[in-house]
């Protein structure tokens, strides 16, 4: 009997040059990937916040000529800053404050300015009006500071409901990935999103007002406004993962994590960062959440339509993709099913 010595075939030796190379590839890749994901970091939260400064902030002038038009002609010296808003008298710049429509009002009165403030609507907006007021007024005055909104004695600074963002993104993208990753699909995943959400609305509501005290409005509408958020970002990623598979998973968090959150301007306000980054922020819903959170915590509600309604468009978005994608996959699976003849008897 002869033996045939074994030599490796030439296809076995061109399969292993390709694994091997498809293996340097993807360690470049890797090596190339990670700087480029931490510059993408660093600028997206970094920058912004260096770059921290009033552009276009709504102020509000308030008092009788010539008085209230020296006020305005020093807010004015600061070009692109502050966007002026005129009022008659106090009350209707503290109306204005209470809407939400400015953030602050000097108010021209017989014994010098007094500012207006609403730390609520952002302690670092207050002090900065409180500071540019001050250099804007002539030398010798004292500055009375009036805070009409004012913030949780137990939060004075905002740095918990500035906190709150990051974590309310991690829920939603967690949330679209689940369901994504579990294979649900068409109704049953937009009802577990739903579901999933309202639950974390109403845990976020019970240590953030019940438990901290950081919240201060309504406890079931502040619930709602964070359940909304979460199923915003949740829609958002699982119907990225419908469209896309799995990749649709990393470009949402990407998405909301890294844009959404840097661009929210909850830890200061959206006029305080970069343009357009700051109106890009509120149309992304952390950004859009958390003004509505705000608004619906210490102002009544006030100014709250416009991040509702961007939060509802996003979440039906979502929604729907996830509906008439899941309905569209479970046909194109059943179809091969339906179409396989029955085995015959065997013999």
């Amino acid at each position: 009997m002869s033996h045939t010595p074994h030599t490796s075939t030439p296809t076995s030796a061109l399969t292993a040059n390709l694994t091997s190379t498809e293996r340097n590839r993807r360690t470049v890749a890797v090596i190339l990937l990670v700087p480029m994901v931490v510059a993408l970091a660093l600028w997206a939260f970094a920058w912004p916040a260096a770059r921290i400064a009033p552009r276009d902030l709504p102020v509000g002038i308030a008092g009788a000529a010539p008085a209230a038009d020296q006020l305005q002609e020093r807010m004015e010296q600061r070009a692109g800053a502050f966007e002026i808003h005129r009022y008659e008298d106090e009350a209707d710049a503290r109306a204005a404050i209470e809407d939400r429509v400015v953030y602050g009002a000097v108010v021209a009165t017989p014994t010098g300015p007094q500012l207006l403030t609403a730390s609520a609507a952002g302690p670092v907006v207050a002090q900065l009006l409180r500071e540019a007021v001050a250099a804007s007024s002539p030398p010798g005055t004292e500055l009375q500071v009036t805070d009409v909104v004012k913030a949780p004695a137990s939060d004075p600074r905002g740095s918990a409901l500035g906190a709150s963002t990051l974590p309310l993104a991690l829920a939603g993208v967690a949330a679209g990935a689940v369901v994504t990753v579990l294979g649900l699909r068409g109704a049953r995943a937009a009802l577990t999103l739903t579901g999933a959400s309202a639950l974390v609305g109403i845990t976020a509501a019970a240590l953030a007002h019940s438990w901290l005290g950081v919240l201060a409005g309504d406890w079931w509408t502040e619930a709602g406004a964070l359940a909304l958020t979460v199923l915003a970002i949740g829609a958002v990623v699982a119907g990225l993962a419908a469209l896309l598979g799995p990749k649709g998973i990393g470009l949402g968090a990407l998405l909301m994590v890294l844009l959404g959150n840097s661009f929210s301007g909850v830890t200061s306000a959206p006029e305080m960062l970069p343009e357009p980054v700051g109106m890009i922020g509120q149309w992304l819903p952390p950004g859009a959440g958390g003004s509505l959170l705000r608004s619906v915590a210490f102002f009544d509600g006030s100014a709250a339509g416009v991040p509702a309604l961007t939060l509802a468009l996003w979440a039906a978005a979502g929604l729907a993709v996830v509906t008439l994608g899941g309905r569209r996959r479970s046909e194109e699976e059943a179809a091969p099913a339906a179409g396989t003849p029955a085995p015959g008897p065997t013999r």
